[in-house]
């Protein structure tokens, strides 16, 4: 192949199951790679494409700078040509931090805090009037208008509303040459040693000047000069009073209160960055959420007593310092310990609980003294609260932890604002109430902004409005309308994270750059699919290439070339079986184009199930966007829960629903969204969520160690008769414990050569030849395999081999059923790809055993898989659900949707213009409905 300038050439890949292969990519093109889960699409786009472009960018460093970059490792591939700088858009990239935003991320609430320091304006928070600032000319000019010859007296505030003797301070005035002081109102002459009421709140000002005003030049130079001076003194205020009278008149050459004189310092952006400490609420430091101690936690059942166990972060312990204060507090309050708590009074328990001092005598009637008694106690919930913020240990926060709530900081309302940063406002708005507008609300009153402003601000503000304006509208083009800009990064989904980075990288305007995209359609309802090609395409219209390993039909179909890798999923796959225009993948005979082409599907059943009669009917949900929403869940059906990115599928199921049932079956924690009531619960004996978060992300964690048949298989070698007369026991048999595994490589098979300021080298560890144990261990054999044997296994191999163990057996045709019999038991977890991963985790659940009336829920099952790969699971999902038991699934997939009993939509659209239930019932019933936007993809699946 020679090398084109318009191709990127990939020579003799190998990362992971790639056979070896050759590919060549055309450039500045939207490239769509698909095939199985599994079959190599990632090891090809991110382990080989885009890890071979940053290796040569971090190359480009000198290797003095390389030793602080860490290095990346060399993809095993012969040749990359034609490659141009690598983004990659991930789904895992996103910052998991408290004070990361939708804002921050998108750079959007950066220009906010600009436009807020140069172009808003400022209120007091004591009078709603507007703050005005003057210079010392404009100062001097007023006060000669507006007291023209009267006698005033120019003052410095120095104290304001606080107290002390401040004798310290009329020392140090006294010393600066000023005679007379004004306090509480009165002026007084200073004399030595005067001091004033400590225990009172005090005002003092020094009398700076007393003069008649007038134009004289003389008076005027004075003037001058004493409202420099009282400028100085009073922290750039001053106050004017008239002679006998005690009404004042307040300056500022800072923004001020006219008349209470309270100033704020002039606005910098960073005066609205709450990850600033001079923008940062103090109470909760800009996070905007504080853990608080929850009584009801502390104290459960307030029917025990104290020694019985009561409080419950000290269990029934008698015999420490704690125990023996609680003694004292029962003395002088007159209670046992051993009564109910709920008879203890009220400023006893108030002591328990947030601490005291108190010294006190009681006198004893049998032995006629009288006996002292000293009670200095912290309080329980006091200890807890200083545990969590103080202590760096992680055990004992965790501790902690359990016994309080996440609740809104008091101080800022949620703002995470200090006081002063919100009276600052454009357009009548402040900084925290635009972050918590949606962004259709923000872009179109950022669009109306213009008719709001001055002149002046209009100069100022117009370039930093265009760049919010732009920003925005790459937002709402890839489907995000729906978010504010203070959501936080950590309740992003994958498929969200990835867009908000996609429209940061379309605002960026970067071209020639190559970008490659991990499924940015998750999470996507179809309605919004065509929003997101299009921003694509205008990624590619601009000069870049576009990479983009996906599953979805309609991008698919909308790509400039496709190539498909199979034929099927780990070592059977790694080859490229097509490659062409989306015309061209319809000739071959690939699962791919069969699906595509129609002589595959997934096939709509012939009749619904009917259910067993009973259900969960959860009523009055309004957490979120959710408009007091109430449904009816059938039991014994498949339940798909559908509508638009933001409707509100994960607050009213795993945000309300899941906590309220794990709550009532297992006694889970979280504290569900807000909600009226439930009932039901009883109908079913237990729920079990798989969601997306990963399994284990260091090489050491493998499906074998995730799913618990490692256990099982280390205790069946421990019970041969050759380990049990060299008395091995199952702890032998692990490459994580010291004495069964090969030291020489710590039980990982490999030994890594540091090589400074090149890549690690990871080598073969010579003396077990990467079979992790060492030879004592590999001697003991079951059936004739060892254990390094049984972890070289694929689960299809492995579950014939374990056929006879039901307890092992049952669990590997789990992970057989879900389609991923080809990979192998001691596979690495950081190898898996995202759909195996998740496969995984539900193989684990569904290999539990199932009473035939357990509720399931599922988010999203589809991630990362083709369409072969959701015809198998729900197989296993139908197989589920005819034992009689609930399968609920949040999805945007036509072909899952399609398949369910039962439909709940949300919508209309996503943020405050969701929230409610569109449509319910049979697929049927639902395509009928001619305001949802999901009937409208179902009526064409069903047709």
């Amino acid at each position: 192949m020679a090398y084109q300038d318009d191709t990127i050439e990939v020579f003799g890949a190998r990362v992971h199951n790639l056979k070896n292969i050759d590919v060549t990519i055309p450039r500045e093109q939207l490239v769509v790679i698909t095939g199985l889960s599994g079959s190599g699409k990632s090891s090809l786009a991110f382990d080989t494409i885009y890890a071979e472009g940053q290796r040569r960018y971090i190359e480009t460093f000198s290797a003095y700078a390389r030793q602080f970059l860490g290095s990346l490792e060399r993809p095993d591939v012969d040749k990359i040509d034609g490659l141009s700088p690598v983004i990659a858009i991930e789904q895992k990239t996103t910052s998991k931090s408290p004070r990361s935003t939708v804002g921050t991320i998108t750079e959007i609430y950066d220009f906010l805090r600009l436009l807020f320091a140069r172009a808003s304006d400022a209120y007091s928070y004591n009078t709603g009037e507007k703050m005005v600032s003057y210079s010392d000319d404009q100062i001097k000019e007023l006060i000669t208008e507006d007291f023209k010859d009267q006698r005033i007296n120019i003052l410095a505030p120095v104290v304001r509303s606080r107290k002390g003797h401040y004798r310290e301070l009329f020392e140090s005035i006294a010393k600066q040459g000023f005679v007379k002081v004004r306090v509480d109102g009165e002026i007084r002459d200073i004399v030595k040693g005067m001091k004033i009421d400590r225990y009172k709140t005090h005002d003092i000002e020094i009398v700076i000047d007393r003069l008649q005003v007038s134009e004289k030049e003389d008076i005027q130079k004075r003037l001058a000069e004493s409202i420099h001076t009282a400028m100085y003194h009073g922290d750039d205020v001053l106050m004017v009073i008239k002679h006998n009278e005690n009404e004042a008149r307040y300056f500022s050459r800072t923004l001020m209160c006219p008349t209470t004189g309270i100033s704020y310092p002039n606005p910098e952006p960073n005066n609205f960055s709450f990850n600033s400490p001079k923008g940062a609420c103090p109470k909760c430091n800009g996070i905007g959420t504080l853990y608080e101690v929850n009584e009801n936690k502390v104290i459960p059942d307030r029917s025990k007593s104290i020694s019985g166990g009561g409080l419950a972060p000290h269990g029934n312990k008698k015999k420490n310092w704690i125990f023996k204060q609680l003694e004292n507090i029962a003395e002088r309050f007159d209670f046992k310990l051993t009564d109910p708590i709920s008879k203890i009074p009220k400023d006893a328990l108030n002591i328990i609980l947030y601490g005291g001092k108190d010294s006190f005598e009681v006198e004893s009637k049998s032995l006629g003294v009288t006996r002292k008694y000293k009670i200095d106690f912290e309080g329980v919930a006091t200890f807890i609260e200083n545990t969590y913020n103080n202590n760096e240990t992680t055990s004992l926060k965790r501790w902690a932890k359990e016994y309080m709530d996440k609740v809104t900081c008091p101080t800022c309302e949620g703002s995470r604002l200090r006081k002063e940063s919100l009276y600052f406002k454009v357009n009548a708005l402040n900084i925290a109430e635009l972050a918590n507008k949606d962004i259709n609300e923000l872009a179109a009153w950022f669009d109306d902004l213009p008719n709001h402003l001055s002149d002046k601000q209009e100069q100022i503000a117009s370039e930093i409005v265009k760049e919010i304006r732009t920003r925005l509208q790459f937002l709402v083009d890839v489907g995000l309308t729906y978010l504010s800009l203070n959501r936080g990064s950590k309740s992003l989904s994958g498929g969200e994270a990835q867009r908000i980075r996609l429209a940061t990288q379309i605002g960026s305007q970067l071209v020639g750059v190559l970008y490659i995209l991990d499924e940015p359609s998750i999470g996507l309802h179809q309605r919004d699919n065509e929003k997101l090609i299009n921003s694509l395409e205008a990624l590619r219209d601009v000069g870049n290439s576009v990479i983009v390993v996906e599953h979805d039909k309609d991008m698919i179909e909308r790509a400039d070339h496709v190539i498909d890798i199979g034929p099927r999923a780990g070592k059977h796959g790694g080859q490229i079986i097509s490659q062409g225009t989306p015309e061209q993948l319809l000739k071959e005979d690939t699962l791919t184009a069969n699906y595509m082409s129609g002589k595959m599907e997934i096939a709509v059943p012939e009749k619904r199930r009917e259910g067993n009669g009973k259900f969960i009917e959860l009523k009055g949900c309004t957490g979120n966007n959710l408009k007091n929403v109430s449904i009816k869940l059938p039991l014994g059906q498949m339940i798909a829960v559908t509508g638009v990115s933001g409707s509100g599928k994960s607050t009213l199921i795993n945000e309300t629903l899941y906590p309220i049932m794990n709550a009532h079956y297992f006694n889970g924690v979280k504290k569900p969204m807000p909600y009226k009531s439930i009932k039901g619960l009883d109908e079913c004996d237990k729920v079990i969520d798989i969601n997306q978060s990963p399994i284990g992300r260091t090489p050491r964690s493998n499906p074998a160690t995730y799913t618990g048949v490692f256990s099982e298989i280390r205790s069946i070698f421990s019970k041969t008769t050759e380990a049990e007369i060299r008395g091995y026991k199952p702890g032998r048999f692990s490459f994580n414990v010291k004495g069964g595994r090969c030291e020489t490589c710590g039980g990982g098979g490999l030994r890594v050569i540091e090589m400074n300021f090149l890549p690690d080298v990871y080598v073969e560890c010579e003396t077990c030849q990467g079979k992790r144990f060492n030879r004592e261990t590999l001697e003991i054999r079951w059936k004739g395999k060892s254990i390094a044997d049984v972890l070289e296994m694929t689960i299809n191999e492995a579950t014939e081999f374990f056929e006879n163990i039901p307890k092992i057996h049952r669990k590997l045709k789990t992970i057989q059923d879900v389609g991923l019999g080809y990979i192998t038991l001691g596979q690495q977890s950081t190898t898996l790809s995202g759909g195996e991963a998740q496969r995984i985790k539900l193989a684990t659940e569904l290999s539990k055993r199932d009473t035939g009336n357990t509720f399931y829920i599922l988010d999203e099952p589809t991630t990362g898989l083709h369409f072969e790969d959701i015809r198998v699971l729900m197989e296993v999902l139908n197989r589920l659900t005819n034992k009689g038991n609930t399968v609920l699934i949040i999805e945007h997939n036509m072909d899952v949707i399609k398949m369910a009993d039962y439909i709940i939509d949300i919508g209309y659209e996503g943020g405050k213009g969701g929230g409610k239930v569109v449509a319910k019932g049979t697929p049927e019933q639902v395509a009928k409905d001619k305001k949802s936007y999901t009937a409208k993809f179902l009526r064409q699946e069903l047709a």
